[in-house]
């Protein structure tokens, strides 16, 4: 197997595949109380979004190493500080997996209704989802590679498609009243930004392999700001349509609202050929971001920081410890929400996993503030800080009260490790 298997297309496969996964499928459903007020949160984000993808392009071409935030965070700052960052992505690609997997059972029970017809059998589809797409990483990355470039095409053009041809037949009635919420415009802009950036993260997929990937320090950054404009114009035309087929009502209750806008449109033939595409989308996401989930810590561990056990790889270059510890995790996050209804465990895991991630894109901002140069990606690393730190206000108590015990239960591990490491040098 070729040291570095994944090429330019294969990268910008695994930014838009990564990005477009969930989001775009039941996100009408989370943002429907907040009408079509909730487009300023979509405007915001889309800029926000590819002021990121700027600043990260800008700091895949400094440091073209496997690791990605958690690399440009050590290198910037140092090692706790790098440690946070890495602990911190973990925690929001493993959230990000069940979420994901969540929404797979949600769109195969818009075809299979027996499926998830109870919240344990939801539980089961999901599971089922996580761990075949964990089995196509633990062949190999070329493999996974593969996977990631097939799936993004069989969603990239029906999602298109979709959401071109629904847009005209959109009900302007929908789009009324503008804000049906109680709060003013700003509040409900700071909050679907929260919800709407989930629909746009893995901007950074193609920097955390970046080991794995041909001529890196060219290809990523490329690969970077070219998926994120495809996956942010995409989603933001097809939620958008949804919007404006659906009635509020309908769309809040519906556990895959693209579908049933499809079949609103044309029957339940075009619901079931949707809801297969968003299968297909979610299976696609889920194994990008499993991908992920095993070269993060990797790195981490290749430089002392996590354990020396997600170093180890299997006959086919694939962190096995990584995948299988990442892929537990997200099952446990299934397993402990199973009672919940769908939406609401997918509304819930979104705004963690959201909160997570938020740090990692705080740390890469102040990264390039620190250690870039030029004024001009100086300034758009400023803008993009401001936003992450705009939306992580908006992510609401629950999820940041969780957030941050999760992020918070790392740093003693860390403190712990040094201890270990200092003792076996001193016996050494």
């Amino acid at each position: 197997m070729s040291a570095r298997p994944l090429g330019f297309l294969t990268a910008t496969a695994l930014v838009v595949g990564s990005m477009i996964g969930s989001g775009a499928f039941l996100l009408p459903a989370a943002l429907a109380p907040f009408g079509a007020a909730s487009l300023t949160g979509w405007a915001i984000t889309l800029a926000g979004a590819m002021l990121l993808a700027l600043t990260f392009a800008r700091l895949a071409m400094r440091w073209p190493r496997t690791g990605g935030p958690y690399v440009y965070a050590r290198n910037a700052f140092g090692d706790l500080p790098g440690f946070v960052v890495g602990w911190s992505y973990w925690i929001s690609v493993w959230c990000a997996n069940a979420a994901i997997a969540v929404a797979f059972a949600g769109s195969l029970g818009t075809v299979f209704p027996a499926t998830t017809a109870t919240p344990a059998r939801a539980a089961a589809c999901a599971l089922a989802a996580l761990w075949l797409c964990s089995a196509i990483n633990l062949l190999g990355l070329r493999e996974a590679g593969r996977m990631q470039l097939l799936t993004t095409v069989l969603k990239l053009i029906p999602l298109l498609l979709f959401g071109a041809i629904a847009l005209w037949f959109a009900d302007a009635r929908h789009f009324t009243p503008f804000n049906p919420t109680d709060a003013g415009l700003p509040q409900v802009a700071h909050a679907t930004a929260a919800l709407t950036l989930w629909a746009l993260l893995g901007l950074e997929a193609a920097t955390v392999p970046a080991d794995a990937i041909e001529n890196a320090e060219r290809t990523v950054p490329r690969a970077t700001v070219l998926g994120t404009l495809i996956a942010g114009i995409t989603t933001v035309l097809a939620c958008t349509a949804v919007l404006g087929v659906l009635p509020a009502e309908t769309l809040a209750a519906s556990q895959a609202p693209m579908a049933e806008a499809a079949s609103a449109l044309w029957g339940p033939k075009a619901g079931l050929a949707l809801a297969l595409v968003m299968a297909v989308s979610c299976l696609g996401a889920l194994n990008g971001w499993v991908l992920v989930s095993g070269q993060l810590p990797l790195a981490a561990a290749r430089d002392g920081l996590f354990p020396q056990v997600f170093t180890r790889l299997s006959r086919h270059g694939t962190p096995v410890a990584g995948i299988l510890a990442s892929s537990a995790l997200a099952t446990a996050l299934i397993l402990s929400n199973y009672s919940r209804s769908l939406v609401q465990v997918f509304t819930f895991v979104i705004l963690l996993s959201t909160a997570a991630t938020l740090v990692p894109y705080v740390a890469g901002s102040l990264a390039w503030l620190w250690r870039g140069s030029g004024h001009g990606s100086r300034t758009v690393a400023a803008l993009a800080l401001l936003f992450s730190l705009y939306a992580l206000a908006g992510i609401g108590a629950e999820a940041m009260r969780w957030g941050t015990v999760l992020i918070g239960a790392g740093v003693p591990l860390y403190y712990l490790r040094r201890w270990l490491m200092r003792r076996r040098m001193r016996s050494a």
